[in-house]
């Protein structure tokens, strides 16, 4: 008797929960099983357009590389000592602070810029199934698959723009970075989901990843994105030593040629005047000779300088540490198509489960705004 007691307490109890509660989940299940025909006409309805959508998807492929750059370039040990000092106070961000203001932190930065991106439109590239050689801005624009409803919608807005603009829409072939056209500007914005460059906080290893629907274009451009932003950071770090290497050249050429003309002047009158009788003409010689030594001495010292600008270059050029080089993809990195479809048909599932409620009126209590 005390355990049927029990028991129907128990029972009270959570007929009592559930009318404060306001959620009569009895009624709810009743409602969906009510309509389970309408689940049955919609998923899988669903289920075929997803597998439509999913299939019109264009397959695309991963290609990372990784690079540990150099953090000083040039600093006596006691500058780097107390670059690492200042680090360590800074925090890993902080990292490459001193004479370097290009440091690893802002190379994100630097190939996200426009200038770079531009810089990448006239590579070469071949897709792996064919010969045929084109620049990767022509691949970006004529050579890349996209979905239906994308060509369909490009196609509409591109007769449109051509009906309004004419021949004229577009046409220009040279790329100006401070005046983009519609579509390079377009290219431009889109290669921020192509390519993307992180570093990481702590051991600042640069890695390059390059999305693309070919394979070998996406090892090609994962290769030649990292050639060109270690080009450019190289400039960077060597530009002042070039500049100073290119005034010593000049200096050390117009040295070299005062010194020959001095030597060839001192030697003809010296040839010319083997019999010195007169003081004049010794005067002469002496003078000459004096001017030629004169002379040499500067080109000799430019000589010395020119060597030493030549090393400074060598000396302020960075390294980079290839921790992984480009290889081509063997396996596609998405879409996940199964992934996709499954979303979708769960997002199909909830929505026909509200309509449902709602047309019988058991969604309000479900949300609680009874």
């Amino acid at each position: 008797m005390a355990n049927q007691k029990d028991l129907v307490d128990n029972t009270q109890i959570e007929k009592i929960e559930e009318e404060d509660s306001g959620i009569d989940f009895t009624s709810i299940y009743a409602a969906l099983k009510d309509n389970r025909r309408l689940y049955v006409k919609v998923l899988p309805i669903v289920f075929i357009l997803s597998c439509i959508i999913v299939l019109s998807l264009p397959n695309y492929y991963q290609c990372e590389v990784q690079l540990a750059p150099e953090l000083s370039g040039g600093s006596s040990s006691m500058s780097m000592l107390g670059g690492s000092a200042l680090r360590s106070l800074l925090g890993a961000r902080g990292a490459g602070v001193g004479s370097d203001a290009l440091n690893p932190t802002l190379y994100p930065d630097l190939v996200n810029s426009t200038d770079f991106k531009v810089s990448l439109f006239d590579i070469p590239v071949h897709k792996m199934d064919s010969t045929r050689v084109t620049t990767y801005y022509d691949y970006l624009t004529n050579g890349q698959k996209s979905p239906w409803w994308s060509s369909a919608i490009k196609g509409t807005i591109g007769w449109v723009a051509y009906l309004i603009a004419g021949d004229d829409a577009d046409t220009a072939n040279v790329v100006n970075p401070f005046q983009l056209t519609k579509e390079q500007a377009e290219v431009v914005k889109g290669l921020e989901k192509i390519i993307t460059c992180d570093v990481d906080d702590k051991t600042l290893v640069i890695t390059i990843s390059i999305t693309d629907q070919d394979p070998f274009i996406c090892a090609m451009m994962a290769d030649s994105v990292r050639s060109r932003l270690q080009d450019f950071i190289t400039a960077y770090r060597t530009k002042k030593a070039r500049v100073d290497l290119d005034y010593t050249q000049n200096l050390y050429d117009s040295a070299k040629v005062a010194y020959d003309l001095a030597r060839e002047e001192y030697a003809t009158y010296a040839d010319a005047n083997q019999d010195l009788i007169y003081q004049t003409d010794r005067t002469t010689l002496n003078n000459l000779e004096n001017e030629m030594q004169l002379q040499f001495n500067n080109f000799n010292m430019l000589a010395q300088q020119l060597q030493t600008a030549k090393a400074k270059v060598q000396e302020e050029t960075p390294s980079f540490t290839t921790l992984q080089s480009a290889t081509v993809p063997v396996e596609k990195a998405g879409p996940g198509r199964t992934k996709i479809v499954l979303i979708i048909m769960l997002l199909a599932f909830l929505g026909t489960s509200a309509w449902v409620l709602y047309r019988e009126g058991q969604l309000k209590s479900l949300l609680g705004m009874d």
